[in-house]
């Protein structure tokens, strides 16, 4: 990874932990166990990814070279809501994992039953932030709207969960590969990158390249960790490798094989990029976050 890239994730990734540091309960606040549940799986060592690329893309949108006032506190709220996502997707009725980010997941230290309310507190915890961003009125309420239509069911994130449950055991195709990839985990890559950009005063014409770029990148990020799931081991991702062949997942290497499948997400990557073209050097660090999507090796 090259230097400035790094420097530019380490300081994303810091000033994402400290808004979600003063976001979220101490693990003091009573109820004690549900606080500590939520913090356990919060911060077990998440690269804040989505968080990123929003404070990345309001960077280019606001123009001057720095990031708007608060907008790691929509990074945070992103987080949230993905943590909430990895809470559910661990579950025993779901993937039935024990191990996410190198640690135990949530419900295996704190028992399902607080594990299911950690999640759902992270989601409603996420909306409170978000209500309450520093930007005019009219941004916050779209950024709400996009948000909620990026974590629903449809073309969201839980439907994108639903389709990935419905279709184990059965063959994929492509279709159904694109479908599940694009909502269960696109979505929110999409919508991060997006409000990010609204938060800092986005046009019609800024929200559309950036839906446009968002998608893509999206794809290519989750076909690389379907390569990943099958060519590293558990130690490297920080979760149990080979789940996807395990489980008889939709994944993209099942039905493209892993060297196609790396090379799509290159041609995705490249398409995004056009998408910035007008934002000329002002896309640098967006483009970066997005590059090191389909370079990282966990």
């Amino acid at each position: 990874m090259q230097a400035e890239v790094k420097d530019l994730l380490v300081s994303g990734q810091e000033l994402t932990d400290a808004a979600l540091e003063r976001l979220l309960p101490p693990a003091t606040q009573v109820p004690v166990s549900i606080h500590k549940a939520m913090r356990h799986s919060t911060f077990a060592g998440g690269k804040r990814l989505r968080p990123v690329l929003a404070m990345e893309a309001a960077r280019m949108i606001h123009g001057n070279g720095g990031l708007p006032e608060g907008v790691e506190e929509l990074g945070a709220a992103i987080e949230m809501l993905h943590t909430y996502s990895l809470i559910h997707d661990d579950l025993p009725a779901l993937d039935n994992d024990d191990l996410r980010r190198g640690k135990p997941t949530c419900h295996v230290v704190f028992g399902e039953a607080i594990a299911i309310l950690a999640g759902d507190a992270l989601q409603t915890t996420a909306y409170e932030v978000l209500s309450k961003l520093r930007c005019p009125a009219p941004a916050t309420v779209e950024i709400v709207r996009s948000i909620a239509q990026a974590t629903g069911t449809v073309e969201g994130m839980i439907g994108g969960q639903v389709l990935d449950l419905e279709g184990e055991g059965t063959k994929p195709t492509a279709e159904s590969v694109d479908a599940i990839h694009r909502a269960k985990t696109g979505a929110l890559i999409r919508v991060s990158v997006v409000s990010g950009g609204i938060y800092a005063g986005a046009t019609p014409e800024d929200v559309q390249r950036l839906t446009e770029f968002g998608r893509k990148a999206g794809l290519a990020f989750q076909i690389v960790d379907d390569v990943l799931d099958v060519t590293q081991d558990s130690a490297q991702l920080g979760k149990t490798a080979g789940k996807d062949l395990a489980s008889d997942k939709a994944t993209w290497p099942a039905v493209f094989g892993i060297e196609a499948s790396r090379q799509h997400a290159e041609k995705l990557i490249k398409e995004a990029f056009a998408e910035l073209a007008p934002y000329g050097t002002a896309a640098e660090g967006l483009k970066s976050v997005a590059q090191y999507l389909v370079e990282r090796t966990h």
